[in-house]
């Protein structure tokens, strides 16, 4: 394959990805390869390769006589994903404390209160505290300083993206959970804990978040 054909199928791979992750294309939305070609002016060939990689990742399906089409939410994928994000995370979060600012930690507060007035209020929107969760784990991972398991847990964060937002992962009780755990981290970090304590208590996080997704999966909305 050509540079430039190479750079088409990235490029057409990277349109097709945020469309499923941001909610623009829905579990079993048939992908069209010639109406994507038409719209982001290219052949198939670049759109071909990007589905394929789509594939690769679980994101979409080939069936026969039906084409491409976006996947259905998978409880179990979605299970084994937080295991593996699990694994992520604890070591990520621990790599990044001694690389952290008072000011990143100071926001990364910041955003927990938030997540925390939402729990507590009488309104609760699972989507915006959903967010807020994935700002608070994006800000204290952001001092890793490991690059290659920080482009490992981006892959996973946006796995997890397209079924959170789909199926809500959060309801007020599970809220005030992660927001305490979330205290938790924050304050092993600021103490200057062991790397292991930091990463037992961001992975037993995780877990803890998978295990009652899995037990009693929230419902749509």
């Amino acid at each position: 394959m050509s540079e430039e054909s190479l750079s088409k199928s990235e490029t057409v791979y990277r349109e097709l990805r945020k469309r499923i992750t941001d909610g623009r294309y829905v579990p079993g939305y048939r992908i069209v390869l010639a109406q994507v070609a038409l719209e982001l002016g290219v052949s198939v060939v670049p759109v071909r390769e990007a589905l394929r990689r789509l594939e690769a990742e679980r994101l979409i399906t080939f069936t026969r006589n039906v084409g491409a089409q976006v996947a259905a939410i998978d409880v179990s994928d979605y299970a084994e994903s937080m295991e593996v994000l699990a694994m992520l995370e604890g070591m990520a979060t621990a790599l990044a404390a001694d690389h952290l600012s008072e000011e990143s930690l100071d926001e990364a507060a910041a955003v927990n209160d938030r997540m925390r007035q939402l729990a507590q209020g009488e309104s609760f929107d699972p989507r915006e505290f959903t967010m807020l969760n994935n700002r608070f784990h994006e800000i204290i991972c952001a001092g890793c300083p490991n690059d290659h398991l920080s482009e490992l847990l981006q892959d996973e964060w946006r796995r997890i993206a397209v079924i959170r937002r789909n199926v809500f992962a959060f309801e007020p009780v599970r809220s005030e959970k992660s927001v305490a755990e979330h205290d938790q981290i924050l304050r092993l970090i600021r103490e200057k804990a062991p790397f292991a304590e930091i990463e037992d208590a961001a992975r037993r996080h995780k877990l803890r978040t998978r295990r009652e997704f899995v037990e009693s999966p929230p419902t749509a909305g």
